[in-house]
């Protein structure tokens, strides 16, 4: 191989080299955040049903005191049905951002049809005294903070996934690859950021 064949080979083949080293890296890159924030969305969903398995039994148990609140009662269950259907759709793809735009209307809706349960619940003492209440209350304040404890991971994950998506050049193997941003789990309204009051103290 003579000098000038061997050069040629440098000049052509080193840059190629380092490009596909490049390429390979930053996919693997991108392939690892996006799985990241997948997980911390499962970690998200486990709360989440347990989050709509307990709400069955807070309606069953105030069912026999709130017989003249049955309207408040059934927009808890319908709410709860359509938060659980927005959780499965986003579970099976938490990078699709319809998919978790949908959640996050579900989840501010339950939210507040819970906060007028709760509100509405107030004005039964009996209800307020009843130990399954009182059990449920306590199960439901607790996975509520887990819920943001899990929705803030995700949204950390996502949010280092969004920039390194975006950022130079990384973001012209994503656009390559068609690696698609990932939407933030937020709630609609201000007001409704904050876990449900469950108090019957």
């Amino acid at each position: 191989m003579t000098t000038t064949a061997v050069l040629l080979l440098v000049i052509v083949v080193v840059p190629l080299l380092i490009v596909a080293v490049f390429l390979i890296a930053t996919y693997n890159r991108l392939v690892s955040l996006r799985n990241r924030f997948k997980n911390a969305f499962a970690q998200i969903d486990v709360q989440l049903k347990r989050r709509y398995d307990l709400i069955p039994n807070l309606v069953e148990t105030a069912k026999g005191y709130l017989k003249h609140e049955r309207e408040t009662l059934e927009r808890v269950v319908t709410a709860r049905n359509a938060a659980y259907t927005a959780s499965q759709r986003a579970a099976a793809n938490p990078g699709d951002a319809g998919a978790m735009k949908e959640l996050n209307a579900a989840e501010s809706s339950l939210g507040g049809v819970l906060g007028r349960l709760f509100a509405v619940a107030e004005a039964y003492p009996d209800l307020k005294a009843n130990q399954n209440m009182l059990a449920l209350q306590e199960e439901l304040t607790s996975t509520e903070n887990k819920v943001a404890f899990a929705r803030q991971a995700f949204n950390d994950a996502v949010m280092l996934y969004n920039t390194a998506r975006e950022t130079f050049p990384t973001n012209l193997v994503a656009g390559m690859f068609q690696f698609q941003g990932a939407e933030l789990f937020v709630l609609d309204r201000p007001e409704e950021r904050e876990a449900p009051k469950v108090s019957f103290a």
